[in-house]
């Protein structure tokens, strides 16, 4: 069957055999290089020529529209400082990136197809949270969080506010319903209102989803909403560009109906870009995020990294004449009497308290059951932790039965032969990122909790809840099923069997350490001024230049804290929207900072 076209109709005829071998080639070659196929629907509308439309974070170049392909590389080159322009719908790239190759290059992803004629709505209704388009400035310094949580590009405020009223682009939303936090985030594009598309297309772009948030299924909900909306205003299809080794999202598009379509996307060669089209770093792909946000920085501002054992998280950067080995956050600028002081628990405590810091009471854990009870019954609730350990492991919180107490040092002394027993202050678990004795990041870390559906069994929420943290986290966040976990949930009666009513919430472990299913909430803008001076005080106290210090505090703006403990290898990729890792490359190497900074004005 050959096919003619007329507008963005499909019609058929029975070919005879008709024209040689070259004239088929010939229709076949000029069929590829028309825009991709309209739908039913699509009209004789005339597009409007060379179409770019500001989305804030770049300009969305329509390439179909333009009528050369040098005019089209022109419109990369006028990509702004810190923007990711992108030419979308390219027909022929190779002839595009021939034309500039030292400045574009062709984008590693995939471009997917919703044909809205056939789709229809889930039956699935979001829980916990609803989603509306985006309506104010809070709403959208929230989504700019979740960019900068996703490593997608910063979008001025003020965008968002003066396109709220735009025909051409709509931004959605998902807010939680208890905590009134925006969650996720998603922009559609209609084409028709762009550039008058006589195809009636439409696109989804920025896909994102707090990398915290509790809910699933946010992200379909959110593509599920951009379709419908397209689909009320007739348009004939959404597409979208995904990367290439997105297989998480590629899965939900093929879940949704999306179809691979050859459609292609052209970038400019831009610092944002660089890992894309660079050279990959060898062994890369083996690090932990924690060890990531520090190369993908040092990229950023050309200083050269090699990784040494990326199992570990360790790399060498050289800039200047300069080399500097580190482990994620730590560098050989901390010295090994710091690494001691915040390695034993004990010590740290001693050393923060005669530097003027508020200390919880403490005592050692000995075989002294007398000396404990009487601590126990002083405090009433104590926290119990290994002298020397990490990422949570071997803490328990919040304990008030002597008993319990007992169980949890046996536990404890599996991670390290000393245990400490602490009075319990109650109040949100802090973490203050100090660089350089300054404040750079604060967040609140909260405990994890599930929210109950009323069909499954506590265990099934929370190995359903570790696992979306594990997506979110790289596999770090993860929510352990053990005694500590029990013991949590028996304080609520509780138990892992039971199937909780829809709605209902419940903490499913006291510690609020990210390794352990816990969450971080970004506060930096709010944390009280004499918390920061705490914190940098027991940064000079211990002579660190990067540390993460842990309060317990009644609130982040309040003044009221205790110390909790100092970590000498802070995870700066859990501290998003703040410039963690800027100002950890400042600290090593001071004269790149000119390099990686706009001009003025």
């Amino acid at each position: 069957m050959a096919e003619e076209r007329k507008g963005g109709d499909v019609r058929h005829k029975r070919g005879r055999g008709d024209g040689s071998m070259h004239m088929r080639l010939k229709r076949m070659r000029d069929e590829s290089l028309k825009p991709p196929i309209a739908a039913a629907g699509a009209t004789d509308e005339t597009p409007k020529s060379s179409a770019v439309l500001d989305c804030g974070w770049g300009n969305l170049i329509f390439a179909q529209t333009f009528d050369s392909n040098e005019g089209i590389v022109e419109a990369l080159r006028s990509e702004r400082r810190e923007k990711r322009d992108i030419a979308f719908y390219v027909r022929d790239p190779h002839v595009l990136l021939s034309l500039a190759p030292q400045e574009i290059f062709l984008d590693p992803s995939h471009t997917y197809r919703l044909d809205l004629s056939t789709y229809r709505p889930g039956r699935r209704q979001p829980r916990g949270y609803f989603i509306r388009r985006l309506s104010s400035e809070s709403d959208a310094e929230a989504v700019n969080a979740i960019y900068a949580a996703r490593g997608m590009v910063h979008v001025s405020p003020d965008f968002f506010w003066s396109s709220r009223d735009s025909r051409a682009i709509t931004c959605f939303v998902a807010e939680d319903e208890t905590s009134g936090e925006i969650i996720g985030t998603v922009t559609g594009i209609d084409h028709r209102r762009a550039f008058e598309d006589p195809e009636h297309g439409s696109s989804l772009w920025c896909l994102a989803v707090d990398p915290q948030a509790r809910h699933p299924g946010i992200g379909e909900m959110l593509a599920r909403r951009v379709a419908e909306h397209f689909k009320a205003r007739g348009a004939a299809f959404t597409d979208l560009s995904v990367m290439h080794d997105n297989d998480q999202a590629i899965a939900l598009y093929d879940k949704l109906g999306f179809h691979r379509v050859p459609v292609f996307a052209v970038k400019r060669k831009n610092p944002i870009n660089e890992k894309l089209f660079a050279a990959p770093i060898k062994d890369y792909d083996g690090l932990n995020p924690y060890a990531r946000i520090v190369v993908d920085e040092a990229r950023r501002r050309g200083v050269h990294v090699d990784v040494l054992d990326a199992e570990g998280g360790f790399f060498q950067l050289s800039f200047g004449g300069r080399s500097i080995k580190c482990r994620e956050a730590l560098s050989e600028l901390t010295s090994g009497v710091a690494m001691s002081i915040c390695d034993d628990k004990a010590v740290t405590r001693r050393t923060v308290e005669k530097a003027g810091l508020v200390v919880p009471q403490q005592m050692e854990a000995t075989d002294d059951e007398t000396a404990l009870a009487a601590f126990l019954d002083e405090h009433k609730r104590v926290v119990v932790k290994p002298a020397r350990g990490e990422q949570g492991r071997g803490v328990a919180v919040g304990l008030e039965m002597k008993e319990d107490v007992l169980k949890a040092i046996a536990n404890a002394r599996e991670v390290c032969d000393r245990v400490l027993v602490e009075a319990c202050f109650d109040g949100e678990d802090l973490r203050l990122v100090v660089i350089d004795h300054k404040l750079v990041a604060a967040a609140v870390r909260r405990p994890p909790h599930v929210v109950g559906d009323g069909q499954r069994s506590v265990e099934a929420l929370i190995e359903a809840q570790s696992r979306r943290r594990a997506a979110a986290t790289s596999g770090e966040s993860t929510i352990p099923l053990d005694d500590e976990t029990e013991r949590c949930l028996a304080a609520q009666d509780i138990a892992l069997g039971d199937v909780p009513p829809a709605g209902k919430d419940i903490v499913v472990r006291k510690t609020a350490n990210l390794h352990t299913g816990g969450s971080i909430h970004d506060v930096t803008d709010i944390v009280h001024p004499k918390l920061v001076d705490a914190a940098c005080k027991a940064s000079r106290a211990i002579d660190i230049p990067v540390v993460g210090i842990d309060f317990m505090v009644r609130a982040p703006d309040k003044p009221d804290y205790v110390f909790i403990e100092a970590n000498e290898r802070p995870g700066l990729a859990n501290h998003e929207p703040q410039p963690t890792a800027e100002r950890y490359l400042d600290l090593l190497f001071p004269m790149s900072r000119a390099r990686s900074e706009p001009p003025p004005g």
